[in-house]
């Protein structure tokens, strides 16, 4: 068996992949939405799909979209022909596109939904960690993807911040150093303050105990201030 980055050379393929997209999502009555010819088509010309074939046969299929100008890369459509299922295709194939995407944006978040236990299991072993709806991409045109999803009512009742599908998401060590530095940032202004910086706590004419900055030295912004307690 051989499984490759696309090409024009598995167009041949194209619509058997979109007809087994889509009666897989039928016969499960959840999950994977239906992609057109023509977009199917465009993933696999520009090489931004995997798939795997053994003696002319297609095996199995997946692609990569991005979203958010780059900082998300979602892998998207896993689908194994019927003939070839329970023999270890699937995680194979993930491998080969997780890599993909790692190799063609190695700094942008690769996320994932899927209603799949033995996805998850794969999507663990690489690393990929459950996370809620909102830590994934917010770009309009990748939510309206799924209105050809069979739950995509249930998407939209739910405002968008949980469905069926389990959202996954690999972050990688770069951008996890980033979220590093922004959350070491001083919660406010005042955390760079010292004690001598107040003076003691007054307590007002209806029981507020207030502690003043002290007059002779400014607050951050120049201005005098104090914070209740």
């Amino acid at each position: 068996m051989e499984i490759e980055i696309s090409s024009c050379e598995h167009l041949m393929y194209v619509s058997e992949i979109q007809q087994e997209m889509y009666d897989s999502a039928q016969r499960r009555g959840t999950g994977i939405a239906k992609r057109s010819i023509e977009y199917l088509t465009k993933k696999i010309s520009e090489g931004n799909a995997v798939v795997a074939t053994e003696n002319g046969e297609w095996v199995g299929f997946c692609y990569i979209e991005t979203w958010s100008h780059g900082k998300f890369v979602a892998n998207s459509g896993l689908i194994v022909s019927p003939k070839f299922r329970n023999g270890g295709v699937a995680t194979q194939i993930k491998q080969k596109v997780f890599q993909l995407s790692r190799d063609k944006y190695p700094d942008a978040k690769v996320f994932g939904l899927t209603t799949g236990l033995a996805v998850m299991k794969i999507n663990s072993d690489l690393g990929y960690k459950p996370v809620i709806y909102s830590e994934l991409t917010q770009d309009e045109e990748f939510w309206n993807g799924c209105k050809n999803c069979v739950n995509y009512e249930i998407l939209m009742m739910k405002e968008r911040k949980n469905c069926l599908c389990t959202a996954m998401l690999f972050v990688p060590e770069n951008n996890k150093k980033k979220d590093e530095v922004v959350n070491d940032l001083p919660e406010n202004k005042y955390n760079e303050m010292s004690q001598k910086d107040f003076g003691y706590s007054s307590q007002n004419s209806i029981g507020e105990f207030h502690l003043t900055i002290n007059k002779n030295k400014k607050s951050p912004d120049e201005k005098e201030s104090h914070l209740s307690v």
